[in-house]
């Protein structure tokens, strides 16, 4: 009896952006999985965009052989020169594949530019377009040492959303002035393990400001291990470290926390 409390006052999450299918995790990818849902995760978010074009497929394998993940797929803005009108049917034929929830990630990186910054607007345009025809929401990731990504993702979101399109700026990093214009276009905002590292003090307090209604949680594994576990292979199940630290910062109980980032997980993906 008292194991079957324990189960049941432990927090349940939702990893919302993580890279389960990438290699990292071929030796122990059921393992990982299952230590996840020790730790409470019920269900994540594969993200298919990242590791090429082509790795998307295996998130969508993913999702279909194991009822615990779901997926997403689409062009990374790192990858965007790769975006063809081949890339465009593949991608249109994955996300008509069963527990495919969302386009992405996509967005803009203006920190690496790893492609030429018009490819990475032209490709964040077309697949927000894309989503808004689907009726899907969009993982989107948006980086740069000063304000011009940030401002022109915004641009393309209104005119190629439209305001019909919802969508969530994973792993944020950045003020609470830009994170509540992205509120008030249909965005939600996801925190990842940055947010519990010793020198991010400015951003807890940016969450501690945001409405809980619109955060989610993410681990962006196996990247960002959150702190005390830097330096290694970030799993799905540091998830609820994440979420701790979420609480801490609002001052809010964790169970609170936990579902209603579980909640908000569920409403924006529609699973």
């Amino acid at each position: 009896m008292t194991e079957d409390k324990n189960t049941q006052a432990q927090p349940r999450w939702i990893d919302s952006h993580c890279h389960i299918s990438a290699n990292a995790f071929d030796a122990d990818r059921a393992a990982v999985l299952d230590a996840a849902s020790a730790s409470g995760v019920t269900q994540l978010i594969a993200i298919g965009a990242g590791y090429g074009l082509a790795h998307n497929a295996r998130a969508v394998e993913l999702a279909q052989d194991d009822e615990r993940v779901f997926a997403t797929v689409g062009v990374h803005p790192h990858e965007a020169d790769q975006l063809d009108e081949d890339a465009k049917r593949a991608l249109r034929g994955w996300l008509a594949k069963p527990r495919v929830v969302a386009v992405g990630e996509c967005g803009l990186d203006y920190w690496y530019e790893h492609a030429p910054r018009a490819a990475q607007r032209e490709a964040f345009a077309w697949q927000v377009a894309l989503a808004r025809e689907l009726q899907l929401p969009v993982s989107i990731h948006v980086r740069d040492r000063e304000a011009t990504a940030y401002n022109e993702l915004l641009d393309i979101w209104r005119s190629e959303g439209g305001g019909a399109v919802c969508g969530v700026l994973h792993c944020y990093t950045h003020d609470e002035a830009f994170a509540r214009r992205a509120l008030d276009q249909r965005l939600c905002i996801s925190f990842s393990g940055i947010l519990t590292f010793r020198k991010s003090p400015a951003l807890r307090e940016v969450a501690a400001k945001l409405p809980l209604d619109r955060l989610l949680v993410e681990t962006d594994a196996p990247l960002l291990a959150p702190e005390g576990l830097r330096g290694t292979r970030n799993e799905p199940a540091n998830v609820a470290r994440v979420g701790a630290v979420l609480a801490e910062a609002q001052r809010r109980p964790l169970a609170e926390v936990a579902r209603a980032t579980s909640a908000n997980t569920r409403a924006l993906f529609n699973f």
